[in-house]
């Protein structure tokens, strides 16, 4: 996120604060229920200066991941460039970007000199970059519109820091990372003492020593390797039963070597087996400050049902390890890449040594509702929610409600994985460190933060399941589409409550290749509410707070639950059903149309209305089958490649053909190189081959 934006626990300030001696997992086992009680003092310390913090300026931001690659045209092959530190020195040591105020604020003061450059920050992949605005966007239209030049200037600055054969191309995960070639440079071999994959080696993550130390202490917390199984797509010529080529059996360099003999590698599955499979994908987040916490906790409910709806339409990544899945999205693997839990946990085993059960990783869809919304049921909430008793009643016992105790007691199950034992001398009721140990390691679909010890910033909601997406038009249309229903949400006080295990359960559906045609997702009826909304003195809604004029507090919900959800496509969620799917409710009206409404109600000046317009219209056309998504199109690209032989392998050609047409179309976005030549990936950007999509002022891509 932007700088005030910003405070993961894994960047910035954070990571250039925590040096020290990082603690081997038998240490950090032992300290783990200190780290979890001073965090707990740390957030009641937030908790009391920040719960009645009122009025902060709405803002938002948006973070974008590259990969960069690095081609040998010579050769037609492409491997991941392990430069991250060598082209944030570039950044940082550019005079040019000096005197503009600098942009990368891990290794330099960043100063706002006028329109502030983009800033750059490190990822946990060596061959990653996340950039992000350099401040926030305000909730004006105007800032909506800039959002996609600024995606393109981030892209451009990193480009002119890179060696001439690289480039950051924004794909979610590189296809080719753990194959048995030479996919990264330089080259080194794998099976490191960090990672222990037979894969990858240790130099492929950032040398930071909270990232090493993170992938060795989760896989000796689980007492074997993380274990990732993507179901392999099953081609016209691909070997059946598949048993993954690339693994090797007779490894015996680590214990961990065992987990493949012991049967890690399942039938018909791509295997990977380490933790930068999943962290080194990239991905699309957005985060919002809201005015209080009420109206930041009331986002953070109303966002989360939406979550698998997006990861769907985002939908992005059918490759792996050289091999085309059978699946089209990344959160599956990116939460067992980090999942930390002990057999006893998984219910492998009977519990003799571990508090409980756990039923999902560390990186997994929301658990927890948290606003106190009189709509907000009961019957909602996850009947499986492990939390931990004690801190939960010492949230309360602060006078922190039922609700907000549970999410916390809920996160704080797990252990923090990295700990710093100069950290654990004195408790510092000024930072939050502690705090974030465990709060920023709960990677869950939806974030609720709060705001930093100096309550220089407020209360904030992170939505973080949408996948990258090819070109910058793309990344800025998703954007600005949430954005714009955080604005008819809070406007007009909709209400997407479902229950928690069908959000968890459309999870899962959404990784079903082609979900966003083929498959049916669980959500709400009639978002409406039940009395009506008063306009504002110019007679509109507002769209900038949570409306203050609503005639009363909402109506508690009675009758079946079942009643107020059904399944549906993602065409009628985005755009409308035609008819009801319940009984009782009227037809869904549609995201898009409950956004146009909002817009309506605003009195947006034609121009910035047209502009828009061009968002929406890629998301609706998206939804409803027009557009395909990025793996559709990948997928094609692949099958229909002169290289490939129906057997579900991508090969090094393939992937150096993949990565320069996903180049051109990032500079193109499907337009024309020419009269009567189509643009690549026009079937993502237009209705009919040959169609040229321009804008004003824009001629064919040359």
């Amino acid at each position: 996120m932007s700088p005030s934006l910003k405070l993961s626990g894994w960047s910035g300030k954070l990571l250039n604060e925590a040096l020290g001696t990082p603690l081997e997992w038998p240490d950090a086992q032992k300290a783990a229920d200190k780290v979890r009680q001073w965090g707990i003092e740390q957030l009641l310390s937030i908790w009391r200066r920040a719960k009645g913090k009122e009025r902060d300026v709405l803002r938002w931001g948006d973070e974008i991941e590259y990969l960069v690659v690095a081609y040998d045209d010579q050769l037609h092959k492409v491997k991941l460039s392990l430069r991250q530190a060598d082209i944030l020195d570039a950044l940082a040591k550019d005079e040019a970007l000096q005197k503009q105020g600098g942009c990368v604020p891990e290794l330099q003061h960043v100063a706002r000199k006028g329109e502030p450059l983009p800033t750059f920050h490190p990822e946990f992949g060596r061959f990653m970059l996340e950039a992000t605005p350099g401040k926030p966007w305000g909730i004006g239209f105007k800032d909506l519109l800039d959002v996609e030049p600024n995606m393109k200037w981030r892209r451009t600055i990193a480009k002119e820091h890179m060696e001439p054969n690289e480039y950051p191309i924004t794909l979610t995960t590189f296809p080719r990372l753990g194959t048995r070639d030479e996919f990264i440079t330089p080259y080194f071999p794998p099976s490191g003492d960090r990672l222990r994959s037979q894969f990858l080696p240790d130099e492929i993550a950032n040398p930071h020593i909270r990232f090493p130390t993170l992938a060795a202490n989760i896989r000796a917390r689980r007492g074997r390797k993380v274990e990732i199984n993507v179901p392999i797509f099953k081609d016209e010529n691909t070997v059946l039963p598949f048993q993954d080529p690339t693994v090797v059996y007779d490894l015996h360099k680590w214990p961990e070597d065992d987990d493949v003999r012991r049967g890690a590698a399942k039938e018909n599955h791509i295997y990977m087996d380490a933790m930068a499979f999943g962290m080194g994908s990239c991905c699309l987040q957005i985060t919002f400050q809201a005015k209080n916490i009420t109206e930041g906790r009331k986002l953070y409910d109303q966002l989360s049902p939406l979550g698998p709806i997006l990861l769907a339409l985002t939908a992005a990544t059918p490759i792996y390890k050289g091999f085309l899945a059978d699946t089209d999205v990344r959160w599956n693997q990116i939460s067992r890449a980090v999942d930390d839990r002990t057999p006893e946990e998984l219910g492998e085993k009977p519990i003799e040594n571990d508090r409980w059960r756990v039923p999902k990783s560390r990186y997994a869809s929301n658990s927890t509702y948290i606003s106190q919304d009189a709509r907000l049921r009961k019957e909602y909430m996850d009947p499986d929610l492990v939390v931990d008793e004690d801190i939960k009643q010492r949230l309360m016992d602060e006078g922190m409600d039922d609700l907000l105790a549970t999410h916390f007691a809920h996160l704080f199950i797990r252990d923090p994985i990295v700990i710093f034992g100069e950290d654990l001398k004195e408790l510092d009721l000024s930072k939050t460190d502690h705090f974030e140990n465990l709060q920023s390691t709960n990677w869950q679909h939806m974030r609720f933060k709060p705001p930093p010890p100096d309550n220089s910033i407020g209360w904030r909601v992170e939505f973080r399941p949408m996948e990258i997406q090819i070109s910058d038009y793309e990344n800025a249309a998703f954007s600005v589409f949430i954005v714009l229903i955080t604005r008819a949400i809070l406007s007009f006080d909709l209400n997407f409550y479902i229950p928690i295990p069908n959000t968890t359960e459309n999870m899962e559906t959404a990784h079903a290749r082609d979900a966003v045609l083929k498959e049916k997702f669980y959500f709400r009826n009639d978002p409406l509410p039940s009395r009506p909304i008063k306009s504002t003195t110019n007679g509109h809604t507002s769209g900038t707070s949570t409306p203050a004029t609503l005639l009363s507090r909402p109506p508690t919900p009675t009758g079946p639950v079942e009643d107020e959800y059904s399944l549906m496509t993602i065409d009628e969620i985005i755009n409308g059903q035609t008819s009801p799917s319940g009984d009782s409710s009227p037809p869904f009206p549609g995201l898009i149309p409950l956004v146009e409404s909002y817009l309506n109600s605003m009195n947006v000046d034609v121009q910035t209305r047209c502009d828009l317009a061009r968002y929406l219209d890629l998301i609706r056309k998206r939804a409803n089958g027009t557009y395909w998504t990025a793996a559709k199109w990948i997928r094609q690209y692949v099958r229909g490649h002169g290289e490939y032989k129906g057997d579900s392998v991508v090969n090094e050609k393939v992937t150096y053909d993949l990565c320069k047409a996903v180049e051109e179309i990032t500079r193109c976005e499907g337009r024309s190189t020419g009269e009567g030549v189509s643009g690549l990936g026009w079937e993502m950007f237009t209705e009919k081959k040959g169609m040229t999509r321009k804008r004003k002022g824009e001629s064919a891509c040359g």
